[in-house]
């Protein structure tokens, strides 16, 4: 009966996993494939001989090369400030006690009931009135205000040892040196959940980018994404499937380096010994 429930299982979580996997396996041979091959009953599932010819007309139509820098620049500026900022709140949050720190947790927290798109018209406002429409620093200063980044590392952090706080504080370390040397490197499971989610955040923000942004040079992957898909009656879903698969690319590297931190990460803060 064991064998038999262990094979059961095996064929579920493989079952789970073709059906988890095969949207990406077909977009990533669509991208190879012309669009007549595509649409065609049934579509072709084997990977084609059309991969430069689509990249041409996708150059043709975007810059690629200049999205795919803006959305790389911006995302990775954004999860560095966000890893910084957000865990030095959490830290704080979690291991100093001063007046007030429950009621602002409180208000970070009921922050987050809030919809984005509520905040949308007065951040515009406020970028207008900086003048800092159209800039990568209007898409990344805004967003930073995030109140789960700080839930999360707050909640890693309350399961950092004080002790060894205090033994750096005796040791003669400035809170500075305690922080960077001590703390951060051992919430790393923390920290890379964090990446994991403000990075995938940032590169598929779409809305706020849309509206702050208003050059074509400085539009991210996203936005260039929705300019492509042109004519609903002459779509070519082989171009804009490629260029979907060049977009997915950064988020499954960004997940393989680390997955083992993110779900560590994730559990650190919910499991209680």
């Amino acid at each position: 009966m064991k064998s038999i429930g262990k094979i059961l299982s095996y064929m579920i979580l493989i079952l789970a996993a073709f059906v988890s996997l095969f949207p990406f396996y077909f977009m990533f041979v669509s991208g190879t494939n012309t669009n007549t091959e595509i649409l065609s009953v049934p579509p072709k599932l084997s990977i084609g001989t059309a991969l430069l010819d689509n990249f041409a007309i996708l150059q043709d139509k975007m810059n690629i090369a200049m999205s795919i820098f803006n959305s790389v620049f911006i995302s990775v500026v954004y999860t560095l400030l966000a890893v910084l900022l957000f865990s030095a709140a959490g830290y704080a949050l979690a291991k100093y006690e001063f007046k007030g720190k429950n009621l602002i947790f409180a208000f970070i927290m009921g922050s987050m009931m809030i919809p984005a798109v509520v905040m949308y018209v007065p951040l515009f406002e406020m970028m207008i009135k900086v003048q800092m429409t159209d800039t990568y620093s209007s898409v990344i200063l805004p967003m930073l205000a995030n109140a789960f980044g700080i839930f999360l590392m707050r909640q890693n952090m309350l399961e950092f040892p004080t002790a060894l706080i205090e033994a750096g504080r005796i040791d003669g370390l400035s809170e500075t040196s305690i922080f960077f040397r001590i703390v951060l490197p051992n919430v790393k499971p923390a920290i890379g959940a964090l990446v994991i989610y403000m990075f995938t955040s940032m590169w598929n923000n779409f809305m706020w980018p849309l509206i702050v942004l208003g050059s074509e040079e400085k539009y991210t992957l996203p936005i260039a994404l929705a300019m492509l898909d042109g004519n609903p009656t002459n779509k070519n879903y082989a171009v804009i499937l490629l260029a979907a698969s060049i977009a997915t690319i950064p988020i499954l590297l960004i997940f393989m380096v680390f997955q083992k931190q993110f779900v560590q990460g994730v559990m650190g803060g919910a499991v209680k010994e």
